[in-house]
């Protein structure tokens, strides 16, 4: 179980902030791959099993599992995404290779756990097992690669199935996705990065292109789920409408206004939407803060009188300021959501998406709105 890497890698190798580096399930898949073509054409597996990846990378990896019958050969490496939160960590990626028709290449399949694509709009076809493209040209270069080592043609069906990939891919976008019965096959380096922002901002684009394949005319980017689920009830939005910010807001905004649809709703707690209104397209509190003085400054200027702004200015938090406001008769929710609404504007930069924007207590609960809102 595990891996160890030779050559150029990344084992052992951290952040500066003393993070372990991982792999990607395109990076195991490819290792198993060549494990089990090399086996399916000398009997013998090879453990570990060396491959290359892009800028002269050469992990080995152990084997977890192998198995060679009369007509294929099934080798599993287990996922090490190294410090990152994935939900893949540990993972088992088994890859069953099989003799192909002559001259049909490498055929890719998706084995139980790994999805297939069911809507437009992403890098593969409709009805293709959801291995990225990446990944695949990973999985081409192996398999080319032991061809030539032990005499093979390189005609092969590559399966990729992960264990218990469908109950895995649950905790991910691939149902909004519309990549039903298990996990993508992803990575474009074969590198995990830990806590990487990457593949949040990808999984929000992609977000968008499948709304945008669909005609999806209206869509909500929310910094959570408290806040996706009141904008959903609030607009009868479907899934695959909520594309899930998070802290990512210039992610959304950014794409979006190369890559419009008609209607945008941001939706968020009172915290994270203060950030946007100041203009932080960043919402995490590593990378930005709630600025109460400028808070109370903007309910000065919006009318507010002494107290309202002198309670703003002496809050803990925004939601403190929120209440203290509330006692006092100012509606902060709203003045926050129009300064959100400012600045989401100011990114879009006259893309023709029209924007309104909901904030909402911690209870869910909207307790401000700005921008359009249609007559129902």
């Amino acid at each position: 179980m595990g891996y160890v890497a030779v050559g150029y890698g990344v084992s052992g190798r951290r952040t500066a902030a003393g993070l372990r580096y991982g792999w990607t399930t395109g990076a195991c898949a490819t290792a198993a791959t060549a494990a089990a073509y090399s086996a399916l054409l000398t009997g013998e597996f090879p453990d570990p099993v060396v491959i290359e990846l892009p800028k002269g990378r050469r992990p080995a990896f152990a084997l977890d599992r192998h198995e060679l019958g009369p007509d294929h050969a099934t080798a599993g490496v287990v996922k090490d995404a190294g410090d990152d939160p994935d939900v893949t960590h540990g993972a088992l990626i088994l890859a069953t290779v099989r003799p192909g028709e002559p001259r049909s290449g490498v055929v890719f399949r998706a084995g139980p756990g790994v999805g297939t694509v069911t809507k437009p709009g992403l890098p593969l076809e409709v009805g293709e097992p959801a291995i990225n493209p990446v990944p695949r040209r990973l999985v081409r270069e192996a398999v080319a690669e032991v061809a030539d080592r032990h005499g093979g043609s390189g005609d092969v069906v590559v399966e990729i199935s992960v264990v218990d990939g469908e109950e895995l891919a649950r905790h991910t976008w691939n149902p909004r996705l519309g990549i039903v019965g298990g996990l993508s096959i992803l990575g474009t380096t074969g590198v995990v990065v830990p806590y990487s922002c990457a593949a949040w901002i990808d999984s929000i684009r992609r977000g968008v292109d499948v709304a945008r394949a669909v005609g999806l005319e209206h869509v909500a980017a929310a910094t959570g789920s408290t806040s996706e689920g009141t904008v959903r009830a609030l607009y009868g939005l479907p899934e695959d409408a909520c594309l899930d910010m998070g802290d990512f807001a210039g992610a959304v905004l950014k794409y979006l206004r190369r890559h419009p649809i008609p209607r945008l709703t941001v939706a968020g707690g009172i915290g994270k939407l203060a950030k946007l209104g100041d203009g932080h397209l960043d919402l995490h509190s590593k990378r930005s803060q709630v600025d109460l003085a400028a808070m109370a400054r903007a309910v000065r200027d919006a009318g507010g009188d002494a107290e309202a702004s002198g309670a703003v200015l002496t809050a803990n938090t925004a939601l403190d300021a929120l209440r203290r406001c509330q006692a006092l008769g100012f509606d902060l929710g709203a003045l926050v959501a129009e300064r959100a609404l400012a600045t989401t504007e100011g990114v879009l930069r006259g893309a023709p998406v029209t924007a309104d924007v909901v904030v909402i207590d911690r209870a869910g609960t909207i307790v401000g709105r700005a921008g359009y809102q249609p007559r129902h």
